[in-house]
């Protein structure tokens, strides 16, 4: 499978700037891989789309401040530095930029009580570093850190709860699962008072989520670990929801990703936590997610793949060309999708064949 095979054209004033208000006003489309549908709502209507006893799974991490600007203790020079992952009480993996002076022993400060020193290089290209600090670590880094917004929005949030969900609770990420921006607390709430049960897993996106791919045989591309849990009464309920017959919704790729992880045969979960890997593409045998609920993803991005090996190649090809035509706003805080259920398996074969 190539790279170029997940690549569309998306014209530059579709990237969305803004968060729309309120949350769940955005457009939703509504795809049916089984009979080639598809639909044009808004995500208020999500609940026409669902069923009492299916059950939605929520990845409730919560995005860290986690972009520090600081200089070099030595020349003074500005630098910044982007957490991704705790690996001890004062270890952190991060990316550094500039990256090619970030040498092991380079020390860089961000304020008298906030320093860090180069230890290492990574194998990705980031640095760990060991931060210095005089007070408590989370209480330093939410005065002086940033939330991190993907670098195609380049207007200014004004209010940072909202690139954060609502039913936040787990701080760890370095992105959001933006699919969930879209929930607000009262559709949340009238979703269950119909009988739809919410479950929650985590997943702490890391640079796994957004590392660009750089093989043209996807393949070859190696995913970055990140850490995921899911407790033994998420797993149970998701159990229960598989053998009364009804559907496991996944919202956003992080909680597929987890979904899958945590999967120990078909229909079949159990709760558990550790890192995961997992690259889900053309091909994949998806065990637990009956349906889906996402935005709209990059270009040849690791996530457009997922939800192709979800929905079929063409199909979701198909549907970004609509998006587009139609001028939905596209990524984290553009439209959402609605995918019903999965690409039959004799097509979704036929297809593999094409791709390969």
């Amino acid at each position: 499978m190539l790279l170029s095979d997940f690549d569309y054209d998306l014209p530059e004033e579709r990237i969305a700037q803004t968060p729309i208000e309120p949350r769940n006003a955005s457009r939703l489309m509504v795809l049916n891989p089984q009979d080639k549908t598809i639909l044009h709502k808004h995500f208020y209507d999500l609940k026409e789309f669902l069923l009492p006893g299916d059950t939605l799974i929520f990845n409730d991490t919560r995005v860290l401040p986690a972009r520090l600007i600081g200089h070099r203790a030595q020349t003074g020079g500005k630098v910044e530095v982007f957490l991704l992952r705790r690996l001890d009480a004062t270890h952190w993996e991060t990316l550094v930029k500039p990256g090619k002076k970030a040498r092991p022993g380079n020390e860089i400060e961000f304020s008298e009580e906030l320093s860090c020193v180069v230890t290492d290089h990574t194998d990705f290209g980031g640095r760990i570093v060991e931060f210095k600090y005089d007070g408590v670590f989370e209480e330093i880094l939410d005065r002086l850190g940033e939330t991190p917004l993907p670098p195609y929005i380049h207007e200014k949030l004004e209010d940072k709860e909202r690139y954060q969900t609502v039913y936040n609770r787990e701080e760890g990420s370095a992105a959001a699962p933006t699919a969930g921006l879209h929930f607000t607390k009262e559709q949340m709430q009238e979703l269950k008072d119909m009988g739809v049960n919410l479950g929650f897993v985590t997943l702490h996106v890391g640079l796994g989520t957004f590392r660009p791919v750089s093989t043209e045989k996807i393949e070859e591309h190696e995913m970055h670990k990140e850490y995921y849990s899911i407790s033994d009464e998420t797993a149970e309920l998701i159990k229960r929801t598989k053998a009364s017959g009804h559907r496991v919704i996944a919202v956003g790729t992080t909680s597929i990703r987890t979904l899958e992880s945590a999967a120990t045969s078909e229909n079949e979960i159990s709760g558990k936590s550790g890192w995961t890997q997992i690259f889900i593409y053309p091909g994949y045998d998806f065990k637990i997610v009956d349906a889906i609920i996402t935005n709209f993803h990059l270009p040849k991005s690791t996530l457009i793949m997922l939800i192709s090996a979800f929905a079929g190649w063409k199909f979701i090809l198909q549907a970004y060309k609509t998006a587009v035509e139609d001028k939905y706003r596209f990524f984290s805080f553009g439209d959402a999708m609605l995918i019903q259920t999965k690409q039959p398996r004799e097509e979704r074969d036929e297809e593999l064949k094409e791709l390969k």
